[in-house]
């Protein structure tokens, strides 16, 4: 039987499993997929080396980088002599499936499927609605040529998803339940921006509550609550 540890997130390999993890991982600190597989890694206290690539950076047109991901996009990740993965929700999976304890990645696939669900809501429902039509519209596009009413338009569709997220966390403390698990990866990654950005936001009061509640976290902090600077297009 494997040993977990700190508060059931990791894994502890027993002998014959891979003990020690070798990751490479190919993003900017700018990127919200990056942040995601950055912020899960270090909730299950692994070491990466990290490779700027996207964006200014560049990287993500070599031919190498196409070789493992022929998307051209970031995060990708290898782990020791594994193959190149890309896709954030895929690496999420992969870590936690290779490195996870129960409750963070349950064993049962009936109690994986309530965690994935909801991860797979999250990054569906909320993350890539907001970052396509609500958060890059405002942040990437010169104010002169922003579409408020759109906007504003897309941020309201984008909270009706949130208010069901809310209505969950009125009796749970986190999204799939009581304990902090791979879904709230996938929701509370974008959170941080949410809140950030200049908007008049929906009276969410569980969802801010949990958004304080995952601002305490160390790892959240680290490598979601940074600055997105670089991104931002103040003229034109």
């Amino acid at each position: 039987m494997p040993n977990w540890h700190r508060a059931g997130l990791i894994k502890t390999a027993s002998q014959g499993d891979k003990s020690v993890s070798k990751i490479t991982i190919w993003g900017r600190k700018s990127s919200v997929n990056v942040q995601s597989v950055l912020w899960c890694l270090d909730e299950l206290d692994l070491a990466y080396h990290r490779i700027d690539a996207g964006f200014t950076y560049g990287v993500v047109t070599t031919a190498d980088f196409l070789a493992m991901n022929p998307n051209g996009k970031v995060p990708v990740l290898v782990d020791a002599d594994g193959p190149a993965i890309f896709e954030a929700g895929a690496i999420l999976r992969y870590l936690a499936t290779q490195y996870a304890a129960a409750p963070f990645w349950p064993e049962t696939p009936a109690a994986r499927a309530v965690v994935d669900k909801w991860a797979e809501w999250a990054k569906i429902n909320f993350a890539s609605q907001f970052i396509s039509a609500v958060f890059w519209p405002l942040v990437r596009i010169p104010p002169s040529q922003r579409d408020y009413p759109a906007i504003t338009a897309a941020l309201g569709l984008v909270e009706k998803e949130l208010a069901i997220a809310d209505k969950v966390l009125a009796n749970n403390a986190y999204l799939a339940g009581y304990d902090f698990s791979l879904a709230d990866i996938q929701l509370g990654h974008c959170l941080y921006r949410y809140y950030d950005i200049d908007v008049r936001r929906a009276d969410l009061p569980y969802l801010r509550a949990y958004y304080d509640r995952l601002q305490a976290r160390p790892a959240f902090a680290r490598h979601v609550m940074v600055s997105y600077d670089e991104l931002r297009v103040t003229t034109g």
